[in-house]
């Protein structure tokens, strides 16, 4: 046998004891890995369950977070999903030969099954008198001690499993995600949308401003990239006929990695025929407010040194009114002949000098206003050139029918009245192109499929992206993407 299978560990002395431990089991008959065993509860259930003098038994299976003996007794914590629970050895119970095993061969992180009757003991906790046991999964190495003081949070990244073990903060974190994606995916069914799966795979990206990855299908000897938004797929089924849709999807993006960004992500995108903007505001704000209604104890929620608060309106600010509020701009600054000079003072000038007013307004609003938003606000009134998928508004051709919802400086959500004219979308796919073609590698493809679809109907529509990582971050009081995703994308080990 092997003293090392991983390359990535180096072998400490508890660790060739451990595997010392492997040997001498197989020489006695002892598999460290057999096959499973029946239970019949959770450690929370045993001690839920408990009534004096029940004497209830129980077949339960958990982690061994800790082992103390004491001559011909022992204690131990195990440790399930649900919790931790103390269980009581004796060697008369047990037998001699079971006893000295326990002590011979059982180290903590080791997973075992045991059986046995509930009692509380004279300090007052619950616990299970073990009548039997069986060492279901043998630990090849010692568990991080005090793991959640741990500066290392590469490691955490990298060996999630130890982070859950060892730190209950991190699991009811993920707990917690669970939680707010059932209960988002319940309002949408209790609202009448339909969950539905578009492919992950794109002939052309599409659906936003992003840099896909690349790769190469072998067999039909084709470039396909990775979904960087359902969008254009939604859209083709409310053509189709589906009014309401809605997909809780993996997005992957190129782009920088960040406390806010990672390469791949999980949003929630939903398509509304026959509603506006203004309804997708109301109802964005419903089902997130339903999140944390249900999620957190109260509708005020704690993040970082505010005091988020879900309970009143969000607050709806044009993206001028924005930056005239936020960035100490005068209606007179912000005049296509003035607005240059507001650019140059905040550096913003020499990436910006060519473009369009409304690229010009967007950069400050990034600059001066994003992260000063601190409570739910709706931002509206976008300028179209910044707006490629949306309908012009009604009122002001050079607005967009659009939102953006931030909240703790960070964008949660965007939504639109959806372009249904296929000669509009047409001339803005092209404009893309030609961005493309200027060094833009951010814009859209001429997606000709998916004008075809709009030739055929789209009806008045509008859609909505929420991110889930982000949405997840604000309502469990955590400031890093990283900390919220399960297993984050990390730059390769070098060897």
């Amino acid at each position: 046998m092997s003293l090392n299978v991983s390359p990535l560990v180096d072998l400490s002395s508890e660790d060739l004891v451990r595997l010392e431990k492997i040997k001498k089991m197989r020489a006695v008959g002892l598999e460290p890995w057999p096959a499973g065993k029946e239970i019949s509860a959770s450690c929370k259930q045993v001690v839920d369950e408990f009534v004096d003098a029940s004497q209830k038994e129980y077949a339960v299976a958990g982690r061994v977070m800790a082992l103390r003996e004491h001559g011909k007794t022992a204690f131990a914590t195990i440790q399930d999903q649900s919790g931790r629970l103390q269980i009581y050895l004796r060697k008369d119970v047990l037998g001699d030969k079971l006893f000295d095993q326990l002590k011979e061969f059982v180290d903590i992180g080791d997973i075992i099954w045991v059986s046995g009757t509930s009692f509380r003991t004279k300090m007052g906790e619950i616990t299970l008198q073990v009548l039997s046991y069986e060492l279901l999964s043998k630990c090849l190495h010692a568990l991080p001690e005090k793991f959640h003081g741990l500066a290392d949070i590469e490691t955490i990244y990298r060996q999630r499993y130890l982070d859950l073990i060892s730190n209950q903060e991190s699991k009811n974190r993920f707990i917690q995600r669970s939680k707010i994606v059932r209960v988002m995916r319940n309002f949408f069914d209790a609202h009448g949308y339909l969950e539905v799966e578009t492919p992950m795979l794109h002939p052309i990206p599409g659906g936003a401003a992003a840099r896909p990855f690349e790769t190469h299908h072998n067999a039909l000897d084709m470039t396909l990239y990775m979904r960087i938004a359902p969008e254009l797929y939604l859209k083709r089924l409310v053509v189709g006929g589906f009014d309401r849709v809605y997909e809780i999807n993996r997005n992957f993006r190129n782009e920088g990695v960040s406390t806010r960004h990672n390469p791949e992500f999980t949003m929630v995108e939903f398509y509304t025929a026959y509603k506006d903007y203004h309804y997708a505001m109301d109802f964005t704000q419903d089902i997130i407010r339903a999140a944390v209604q249900e999620t957190c104890t109260e509708l005020s929620v704690p993040f970082g040194i505010h005091t988020l608060d879900f309970g009143k309106p969000f607050a709806r600010v044009s993206m001028q009114d924005a930056v005239k509020q936020y960035g100490n701009c005068s209606d007179k600054d912000l005049l296509p002949e003035n607005i240059d000079t507001v650019l140059k003072k905040h550096n913003l000038l020499d990436d910006n000098q060519e473009k369009g007013w409304g690229y010009k307004l967007c950069a400050l609003f990034e600059k001066l206003v994003e992260g000063q938003l601190i409570q739910p606000t709706f931002i509206t009134h976008f300028p179209i050139e910044v707006s490629p998928l949306s309908k012009r508004d009604p009122e002001n051709p050079n607005i967009a029918a659009r939102f953006e919802l931030y909240i703790a400086g960070m964008e949660i959500s965007n939504g639109f009245n959806e372009l249904n004219d296929p000669f509009d979308q047409a001339d803005r796919f092209k404009e893309q192109v030609a961005s493309r073609e200027s060094g833009d590698a951010e814009a859209h493809h001429y997606d000709a499929d998916y004008v075809q679809a709009l030739e055929y109907g789209l009806p008045p529509t509008a859609g909505v992206g929420i991110g889930i990582d982000r949405l997840v971050m604000l309502l469990t009081n955590t400031t890093s993407i990283k900390e919220v995703i399960l297993f984050p994308t990390l730059k390769q080990r070098s060897n």
